[in-house]
């Protein structure tokens, strides 16, 4: 039986991961810069105010305070964190990571970035996981 990784087969990781390594580090900054606003709601999606899809995991359990998408989870679906100062509202809330982080979070769920989407509409991690990641809906 094929070790699971996120709920991913460790191939389907694999391959995933390699398509990251040589753009890591530019990702990462990326995700770093846009990864601090706080979300905005956008037709029928939450995104980044530069427009990027956020995402829910079903795992999550709503209110608990904690992510349950770690690494190597969090390097496919990596967290859209607070920046330092930022004030909640509605149904706005903020977790604190197992390393710390602050990340944003809806009526109780973690907020997520998928790391293949490119441009704003994009939506490449909704349903993934056999649909336990889910574009957030306002």
């Amino acid at each position: 039986m094929p070790v699971l990784a996120c709920g991913y087969c460790v191939g389907e990781w694999e391959y995933r991961m390699k398509r990251l390594k040589g753009a890591t580090l530019v990702c990462l900054l990326s995700v770093a810069v846009l990864a601090f606003a706080q979300p905005v709601a956008r037709e029928d999606r939450l995104t980044t105010p530069a427009g990027l899809t956020l995402y829910t995991f079903d795992n999550d359990e709503p209110g608990a305070g904690k992510s349950a998408c770690n690494p190597p989870c969090s390097g496919i679906f990596p967290p859209y964190l607070v920046e330092r100062g930022a004030t909640p509202g509605g149904d706005l809330s903020v977790i604190e990571r197992a390393d710390g982080a602050k990340q944003w979070a809806y009526k109780g769920k973690p907020l997520y970035l998928w790391f293949d989407d490119k441009k704003p509409g994009d939506a490449g991690g909704d349903g993934m996981n056999r649909g336990i990641w889910r574009v957030a809906k306002p």
